[in-house]
Formats: C-alpha cells, sequence, structure tokens
C-alpha cells in the first residue's frame, strides 16, 4: 500500500526484522494452509526463524516440567501450543516471557538472545488467563499504563489508546470500569493492553478459557483478524483442540514437557503420528491388529473380525503389534453393505446415538464386540433420526481415512 505522491506507508506494529507476513488461511475448510497461502516459511530451508527455542528446559525439585524442547517460530506465525493439565505448556511460555529461568536451553527472538532478560526488557508481552485488568482503573487508563510506565507523552499515549480501543472495538466503554463489562469485553481491554506497548510478541496463556461457548467462538475470529491487522507473532497456550485448530498457523502438541508432534492444524488431525495424538486431538476409533505379511496394506484384526484396508506403508517395517485409527466422520452408515476395492466393511447394531442438530453421533457395537462412533451429517431438514437404537447396520470407510500407527 502506498501513500499519496507513492512514498510506501509503514506500519508502526510490524517488527522491524521484516516485512509483515499474514497466514491467510481459509477458516471454511480443512485442506491444508500450504494449499492456500505463500505464507509457509516452515517448509522453507533457508527461512530464518523469528522465535528459536533449543533444547529448553525447565526442572522444578527434580521435576521436568519442560524437558529439552526445541522449536522455530516465524515472524507473522500464530502459533498454539496445545497440551491438557500439567503438560508444560504455560511453564513454556513463562520461560518465553522472562518470567522463570531456564534450567538449560536457551530462546532467541529476532536475533538476540533472551539469557538473563527481565520480562521489560523483552520484545514480549503476555496476556494472562484471568486478564488481571485493574478494577480501580477506567479501560482507557488500563490500556494507558504501560505506557505511562514508559514515560511516553500525553499526546501519544492518548493516540495509541485511541487506536488500540478502537481495534478491539472497546472505544465505546473507554470511561467505564472492570466491573461494569462482561467477561468478553474485560477480554478485549487485557489484550488491548497488551499490545499497547508494541511487543514483537504476543504471548497468550489460556486467552479464551473464560468465555462461554459462542462469545469464544467469536473471539476466535476477531483475535484471527486483529493478528493480521497487526502481524504481530501470536504465541498462543490452549487445552481446546477445536480452538487451536481454529486459530493457528501450526501446532505443538505437547506431553509430560516434550512436543509429541508439530505440525499444521491439518497434518495433526489428519496425520497423527501416535495413539497419544490421535486420541488426544479429536474423537478417534483405534483397532488393534497387525499387517499382513503378504499384503501391507491389510490389517489383520481380530476384534473386527474382517481386514482393515490401509495405505501401504512403503519401505517401513511394521511391527507385529500395531494400531489403525479412524475419524469417526470417516466412516459411512448403510443398511445395505456397500461394494468396492479398498473398502473396510464391517456389520453392527446402533447401541446408543446422539443428536446435535447439524450433526448426530452413533455408537455402533460390531458383531465382534467392538464399540465404533460414527459421526454423521444431518444435511437434510427433517424431524425424524435417520437410524433409531438397536437397527442393524453396515460401516464403511475407504482405504485412505485408515492412519497406521506403530507407536
Amino acid at each position: 500500500m502506498t501513500e499519496a505522491g507513492g512514498k510506501a506507508s509503514i506500519n508502526p506494529w510490524v517488527p522491524s526484522a521484516g516485512p509483515r507476513t499474514a497466514h491467510h488461511r481459509s477458516r471454511s475448510d480443512n485442506r491444508p494452509a500450504a494449499r492456500l497461502s505463500p505464507f509457509v516459511p516452515w517448509e522453507d530451508p533457508t527461512a530464518e526463524p523469528f522465535i528459536r527455542i533449543e533444547n529448553l528446559s525447565k526442572t522444578f525439585d527434580g521435576f521436568a516440567a519442560v524437558d529439552g524442547v526445541s522449536l522455530d517460530i516465524f515472524q507473522g506465525e500464530l502459533f498454539a501450543i496445545l497440551g491438557g493439565s500439567g503438560c508444560g505448556k504455560s511453564t513454556l511460555l513463562r520461560l518465553l516471557a522472562g518470567f522463570e529461568t531456564p534450567t538449560a536451553g536457551e530462546v532467541v527472538i529476532d536475533g538476540a538472545n533472551m539469557a538473563g532478560r527481565p520480562p521489560y526488557e523483552r520484545p514480549t508481552n503476555m496476556m494472562f488467563q484471568s486478564y488481571a485488568v485493574f478494577p480501580h482503573y477506567t479501560v482507557a487508563d488500563n490500556v494507558a499504563y504501560g505506557l505511562r510506565k514508559e514515560g511516553l507523552g500525553k499526546t501519544e499515549i492518548k493516540e495509541r489508546v485511541t487506536e488500540l480501543l478502537e481495534l478491539v472495538q472497546m472505544q465505546d466503554f473507554a470511561r467505564r470500569k472492570p466491573r461494569q463489562l462482561s467477561g468478553g469485553q474485560q477480554q478485549r481491554v487485557a489484550l488491548a493492553r497488551a499490545l499497547a506497548k508494541r511487543p514483537k510478541v504476543l504471548l497468550l496463556d489460556e486467552p479464551l478459557a473464560a468465555l462461554d461457548r459462542n462469545l469464544r467462538e467469536r473471539t476466535q475470529f476477531e483475535l484471527m483478524n486483529i493478528q493480521d491487522r497487526l502481524g504481530i507473532t501470536f504465541i498462543v497456550v490452549t487445552h481446546d483442540q477445536e480452538e487451536a485448530m481454529t486459530l493457528a498457523t501450526r501446532i505443538a502438541v505437547m506431553d509430560a514437557g516434550r512436543f509429541v508432534q508439530i505440525g499444521t492444524p491439518t497434518e495433526i488431525y489428519e496425520y497423527p503420528n501416535s495413539r497419544f495424538v490421535a486420541d488426544f486431538f479429536g474423537a478417534i476409533n483405534l483397532f488393534e491388529g497387525r499387517a499382513d505379511a503378504g499384503d501391507p496394506g491389510r490389517i489383520i484384526c481380530a476384534e473386527t473380525g474382517v481386514p482393515i484396508h490401509a495405505e501401504p506403508t512403503a519401505g517401513q517395517a511394521l511391527p507385529d503389534l500395531l494400531f489403525v485409527a479412524v475419524r469417526p466422520e470417516k466412516i459411512r452408515l448403510s443398511r445395505e453393505a456397500p461394494a468396492g476395492e479398498g473398502v473396510t466393511v464391517m456389520h453392527g447394531t446402533v447401541e446408543d446415538l446422539a443428536y446435535y442438530g447439524n450433526h448426530s453421533v452413533y455408537r455402533v457395537r460390531t458383531d465382534q464386540g467392538k464399540l465404533v462412533q460414527v459421526s454423521s451429517q444431518n444435511a437434510h431438514r427433517s424431524a425424524e433420526l435417520a437410524l433409531e437404537w438397536d437397527e442393524p447396520i453396515h460401516l464403511s470407510w475407504p482405504r485412505d481415512c485408515s492412519v497406521v500407527l506403530t507407536q
């Protein structure tokens, strides 16, 4: 974008390390971001990471909360760290912010080693889960707090506070106190205050956890739009898988202080690398079996009574015991047995069902006793259920929906 006269305009929010970049991911489908946008620097071996975490560890009384993690994050990413309670994700965020001192390893941001730097000397700011807005300050004074501490002039403070309140759509609430605001409004105030000092990296610890479901979903899109406008690198810690998939360019799944898989939302959901990731990242059906010695695309599974068809794993030696993961929405239900090469078909009976409006979930007990969960979109308007309890049914899915897991 250029100003009048052809002079390039300068966005003061963009870090000096490089031009503004944004992921521009489509949020309406599940195609990989790499096919929708040129913003995939993690696929470029020559790209320089904006944040580099190398062998970072933090130990408390002999317990490794963060255990030797390494990670590269690129400028303009909205990166999510996903994991259950106690996995070390919040400790990692505090290490990045400077609130904790690492036991080993280092953090480099924009080419500068953060070793020994206190939080106020780092190019980061942190938005806490509790929001931590000052109850005795107005909205405007909350946003201006850090700027006054820096000694900025009154005119500049006023201009920046006005800009930020407009950014988070809180300009009409500038004179209110936090007690006069809803939870979602307080969240916006906390976000504006965290952005006030124009950090190069914004760290968000469970930023939407206190909001109800509908408000959380709306705020996710607002947060993405703000990050896209500013071009600041966001790192979000969350335990919510759907939130991570909605927000992030990439996700690091964390367990017991370590990263167990790093990838785009589509990669992690469709191609989990372990049973832990498959089970943690959305609903899943797991089938235990072994590969057919003569056909690695056939998995012999006693609990299904029929072989499961999967894509052959070329050049990889398969262990004696493996698992096949199948997402519930990949499975089709039909009263007649479907035909087709490479399709896994089994028979069962509807044991449980739940109607959620836009989709229904069925739990089908196979003839061999395996309980399989199936998710079916309710594409047609009807007051009648498509299936009923105790109804016999066939389950089927094509081979490319079977994910073979060896760990």
